[in-house]
């Protein structure tokens, strides 16, 4: 970013100010870190409900007869097939098969697709989907400065959410099944509701019009406080996807990083298929196809501390050597923080195959002291 550019704010900047909140940057936009303090609305979410302001988010709009095949060619899953209603988690890659950000795309008609792209990605995968939308009767529009996103997230969030839905909705948002949406009436306002999160939480997103968002934020509080809501940052977000094992562009994820390093092999649909049966070529299918059964040079792991200090991105991962000396580097941290919920450290790291086992041994080089990681499954923790 130069100097002249300044971080955008979304439409509740002036709530989060009012609130107390520290502000920070990220991806582009000035974003709330936190309200009161970290661990608070980490538990909350555990608990209770937080309240998160996720406009800063892309959210570009695929309409045409041939949206889906547009998609099915720009991205490596199978947009096509995904029914009216429901979602997908995927990702867009480069011809080398490297990940230029991870997506969630719904299917809100037969030829009406929403793809929701992280905020630092937002301009970069609006314009490659335009670019590999060129040739399909499709129409790309990004609509993500016109739209706002509030997720409320939390044990008690279908019960705050279904208190302000309208009569006619309510059903519709109890019933709703992880990874879909629907069109629904909440707090008097017209929105998109989906159920789906980055928290390991039951919890549901409401992409509304950017100008209603102020009034919708503020319905949400106030029906949510008596149960336990409370607003929660960046910092929040952070920790709790973290311990739901959930990766971040920029970290887990990035140009250097194909799906198959991050095991998220499943997302790539190398056996899509065109009318005649032929293979259907994609962004990256040749380079994907050539490492879909090859071993990786790095994998992607859990790590569990065995002590009290915790690892931070960018730490050595080492061989665990006599009387706490660092040994031989195998990896690198990708994220790490003490968990709230757990009580111990947790961190995700790429590290080599021959140490990836779960039950593995390790250390992290903590300023030059090698702190006891062991191998374990992700996620971390999961709801009940």
């Amino acid at each position: 970013m130069t100097e002249d550019q300044q971080d955008k704010t979304t439409a509740l900047y002036d709530e989060h100010v009012a609130l107390g909140a520290s502000m920070t940057g990220f991806g582009g936009w000035l974003m709330p870190l936190r309200y009161t303090s970290d661990l608070a609305e980490h538990r909350a979410v555990r608990d209770a409900a937080g309240l998160f302001d996720l406009s800063h988010m892309g959210e570009i709009h695929l309409t045409g007869p041939q949206a889906g095949a547009a998609l099915d060619h720009a991205l490596v899953g199978r947009a096509s097939a995904i029914k009216v209603g429901r979602a997908r988690y995927s990702m867009i890659c480069a011809e080398d098969g490297a990940v230029l950000d991870d997506l969630i795309t719904y299917r809100l008609g037969d030829e009406h697709f929403l793809v929701v792209a992280n905020a630092g990605n937002a301009v970069r995968v609006a314009r490659e989907l335009v670019d590999r939308a060129a040739g399909f009767d499709a129409v790309v529009d990004d609509r993500s400065e016109t739209t706002a996103l509030a997720a409320v997230q939390g044990p008690r969030a279908e019960e705050i959410l279904a208190g302000l839905t309208a009569a006619a909705d309510v059903e519709t948002v109890r019933t709703m099944r992880y990874y879909a949406s629907a069109p629904a009436t909440v707090a008097g306002v017209e929105l998109l509701v989906a159920r789906t999160g980055y928290t390991g939480e039951d919890g549901f997103e409401l992409f509304v019009d950017a100008d209603r968002a102020v009034e919708l934020w503020r319905a949400l509080l106030a029906a949510g406080e008596p149960l336990g809501l409370v607003p929660a940052g960046l910092s929040a977000r952070d920790s709790l996807r973290l311990e739901a094992g959930m990766p971040l562009y920029g970290h887990e994820l990035d140009e250097t990083t194909t799906p198959f390093e991050a095991g998220m092999g499943r997302v790539v649909k190398l056996d899509k298929t065109d009318d005649a049966g032929a293979p259907l070529p994609f962004v990256g299918r040749a380079a994907l196809e050539a490492r879909a059964h090859s071993e990786p040079a790095r994998v992607l792991v859990g790590l569990r501390g065995q002590g009290r200090r915790p690892a931070r991105a960018g730490y050595d991962v080492v061989r665990r050597g006599l009387n706490g000396e660092v040994g031989a580097v195998v990896g690198r941290v990708t994220s790490g923080a003490p968990s709230p919920t757990l009580g111990y450290p947790v961190a995700m790291a790429y590290v080599t195959p021959e140490v990836s086992a779960e039950g593995t041994e390790l250390a992290v080089d903590v300023r030059g002291r090698a702190e006891p990681f062991v191998v374990v499954p992700l996620p971390f923790y999961r709801r009940s």
